[in-house]
């Protein structure tokens, strides 16, 4: 079975640093550390890069890499992941999730 990386990308309502910092915290909070997680990161976008590829509409992001796809279907249930969506969903304006299988 291949692993599954799962990335999402914030684009939050409140543009502050203090804003980015919440979320970020939240996301390491709630999100770190279940089951089938075989690597975690979470950051926001480097405003230094800014060539015509980089996608400027975003302002955090989370990589979340799972051993396969069951860990994934249960993280997306548990209820550390569901009360994260509660508290966080009113921060931001767009969350765009793509999520792929990783070649062997």
């Amino acid at each position: 079975m291949p692993q599954l990386a799962h990335h999402v990308f914030f684009t939050l309502r409140d543009k502050s640093d203090a804003a980015a910092d919440g979320m970020i915290a939240a996301c390491n909070r709630y999100l770190d550390g279940h089951d089938g997680v075989v690597h975690f990161a979470v950051g926001r976008r480097n405003p230094e890069l800014v060539r015509e590829v980089n996608d400027q509409e975003f302002d955090v992001s989370l990589h979340v890499v799972f051993r396969d796809r069951a860990a994934h279907d249960a993280y997306q249930v548990h209820p550390r992941h569901l009360e994260f969506i509660e508290e966080q969903r009113a921060n931001w304006a767009q969350a765009r999730i793509f999520d792929s299988d990783l070649c062997e």
